[in-house]
């Protein structure tokens, strides 16, 4: 009969992945955060803590995060690495076009994500639709480790999932492409939808060859008399917001006028 369990301490690693914080809390952001608190609402806690550990100590060899599936290897006391698994539910197609079309709706929402920041009323937003960013229920994810211990999630899945928490400090984005919506694919939309895309620069001029200029290859270019192209606006970024209103007042406009301000106080000719 095997025995399940392991003996001793994990064997130290040399190179692998280490929480940045070394005491207390890992999660910074409101939605690494968030993340946590809900793996610890299902009562998970006493094993997030033993994760915690390993996740510090660099137990954690490697993590990837894909649609649906975060993998990784995780060293324990025994000398082949363990596996680890977590899925969740990506959104479909039509999931997704719903969910893109309402952040590109609020002015503020694709901002913030254009912005490569996680918007604070998101998780409302996803909630509005009917749909949920984290997981609400332990069903919604799936958990395996190649480890004998039958809990889940053992310390090694529970390490996964700090550092886990810990990639989504550095890049918010990779929680939305765990549920199937890569950073530029994202933000493409986000741009198409509200207008923003720019189409393609005209060609420029081609010389002519030399054999086409040797009669005037000696002699000065005529002075241009086309006009100085004209430099761009202080206020071009604020076209990409929309309308953004707080009450009766247009917070655009005022932006706008702070902008043109402050170009002016820096001009050369003030």
């Amino acid at each position: 009969m095997s025995d399940w369990r392991e003996y001793g301490p994990p064997i130290r690693v040399e190179g692998g992945l280490q929480a940045r914080s070394r005491r207390g809390r890992i999660a910074q952001t409101w939605w690494s955060q968030r993340f946590i608190e809900v793996l610890e609402s299902f009562g998970m806690g006493g094993r997030l803590q033993r994760g915690k550990r390993y996740a510090r100590a660099g137990q954690v060899l490697n993590l990837s995060v894909s649609t649906s599936l975060v993998i990784g290897l995780v060293q324990g006391s025994r000398e082949t690495p363990y596996r680890v698994r977590i899925g969740i539910k990506a959104f479909s197609p039509a999931e997704w076009a719903r969910i893109e079309e309402a952040l590109a709706g609020q002015a503020l929402f694709a901002a913030k994500l254009l912005a490569g920041e996680m918007p604070a009323d998101i998780e409302a937003e996803f909630e509005r639709l009917g749909l949920r960013l984290f997981p609400d229920t332990m069903r919604e994810l799936t958990m395996d480790c190649s480890c004998p211990d039958w809990e889940i999630p053992c310390k090694h899945l529970a390490a996964a999932c700090y550092l886990l928490a810990e990639s989504f400090d550095e890049d918010p984005f990779q929680i939305l492409a765990w549920r199937g919506r890569g950073r530029e694919e994202l933000l493409d939309r986000l741009r198409s939808l509200r207008g923003t895309v720019t189409g393609a620069a005209p060609a420029e001029p081609q010389a002519p060859s030399l054999a086409e200029s040797l009669d005037s290859f000696w002699t000065m270019p005529p002075v241009s008399t086309t006009p100085a192209r004209e430099s761009p606006r202080p206020d071009t970024l604020l076209d990409q917001l929309g309308p953004l209103a707080v009450g009766d007042v247009d917070v655009v406009e005022h932006l706008r006028a702070a902008y043109r301000a402050m170009a002016s106080e820096h001009s050369p000719e003030s």
